[in-house]
């Protein structure tokens, strides 16, 4: 009966569901989004290395009499210091610089990286052909280098790179391995990369022996924490600093980055999860103000159901189900839509899609709920008519 009942009037039932529609919708939507991101974030962290702790230079500090002072840069004797000094590491310095890079008629601007044989272990890169540096070409600065795949795209087409020449600026370069494919990591392309070894670098381009970046690789992860102490007492103790002076250096463990973003992401998450959730209970009353006026329409049917033995209990469970048919045919709808919506999203934003069946059980189940809860008002009103006056009801 309550199937016939919306049946009867499908436009009108299905502008009831509207708010339900639109409520599980934006609530699947958002938390599936914000799930998205999550991984996004995850990923990305991921890709730039395991267990990577990144050792960098403070812009600036101030000293014990409070002046502004500009620490040293990190140098390869640091990188040497630190791959000595603790164990169960593995550690690469790297220094990057813009260049015009180019083969035959092809060229455009592109980074080149410089480091050691160890930076593909620390970075997580794999080799797609070809081979890593030895540690021979490292310590002579030999001009080979290992490309990214979209420099292979642009400069190469369909043609082979192993063992040609590659031209960076002034400079040229023999090609002896390419990287295989990471993706974007935070909006930046990692692909589009170009590493030789560092001394190389140093040599045709920076003209100093200073590192941006050290990256270390903790072959343990639950000795993070003790590796991150040694290698801040280290760095302490070579760069001269006294006991009450500030690091002029920053250690970032990439976990913990992760962590922080995931936890910003979770809770936006929610606050928009919960923004659209209150449409949900707009909803809610949408099918209650519809049900009420249903009821009112079908009074003299609920008297003749009453006179003909109906109990009150019958009626109530009669509308009861209708709303909660309504609510649920609409929770149905909504996570279609919004899983949809979420897929449309994804693709375009460049996001990993993420499908949580708890998010989406949750939603059906919290939707079916509303019905129910909405709709005991005029499912009540509807038992509590009398026969004899339904009847008269024109």
């Amino acid at each position: 009966m309550a199937m016939s009942a919306i049946a009867r009037n499908k436009v009108r039932s299905l502008l009831t569901s509207l708010g339900i529609i639109i409520g599980v919708g934006s609530v699947i939507a958002m938390i599936h989004l914000g799930q998205a991101a999550s991984q996004s974030v995850t990923d990305s962290i991921t890709s730039l290395g395991s267990n990577l702790l990144m050792v960098r230079p403070e812009r600036s500090k101030r000293g014990l009499d409070g002046r502004r002072k500009w620490p040293e840069d990190l140098d390869m004797d640091d990188v040497q210091a630190i791959r000595s000094g603790i164990k169960g590491i593995t550690v690469a310095g790297t220094n990057a610089v813009s260049t015009n890079i180019g083969y035959g008629t092809a060229s455009r601007a592109g980074e080149v990286t410089g480091s050691n044989e160890d930076f593909l272990s620390v970075g997580g890169w794999k080799l797609a052909t070809g081979r890593n540096f030895s540690s021979a070409e490292v310590n002579r600065g030999a001009l080979v280098c290992i490309l990214g795949q979209t420099v292979v795209k642009d400069l190469y087409v369909d043609r082979e790179p192993l063992g040609s020449t590659m031209r960076m600026g002034r400079t040229s370069c023999q090609v002896i391995g390419v990287l295989e494919s990471k993706g974007e990591s935070f909006g930046r392309d990692q692909d589009d990369t170009v590493i030789m070894p560092f001394k190389a670098v140093q040599r045709r381009f920076i003209g100093r022996d200073s590192v941006s970046i050290i990256m270390i690789t903790v072959d343990d992860e639950a000795k993070t924490d003790s590796v991150k102490r040694s290698l801040k007492l280290l760095l302490r103790t070579r760069r001269g600093l006294a006991d009450r002076e500030e690091d002029d250096f920053v250690i970032n463990d990439m976990k913990e980055v992760a962590n922080a973003l995931k936890q910003v992401t979770f809770a936006l998450t929610a606050l928009l999860g919960a923004i659209a959730a209150i449409s949900l209970l707009v909803g809610g009353i949408g099918i209650m103000n519809i049900m009420l006026v249903s009821v009112t329409e079908r009074t003299r049917e609920i008297g003749v159901r009453l006179a003909i033995g109906a109990t009150a209990k019958d009626v109530q469970w009669q509308f009861l189900i209708e709303a909660s048919m309504l609510s649920a045919l609409g929770g149905v709808i909504g996570i279609t839509l919004g899983v949809g919506g979420t897929r449309l999203a994804t693709h375009f934003l460049e996001l990993p899609f993420v499908l949580s069946p708890e998010a989406i059980f949750a939603s059906f189940g919290f939707s079916a709920l509303i019905g129910v809860v909405f709709g005991f008002v005029p499912a009540r009103k509807a038992a509590q008519l009398n026969p004899i006056e339904a009847l008269r009801h024109e």
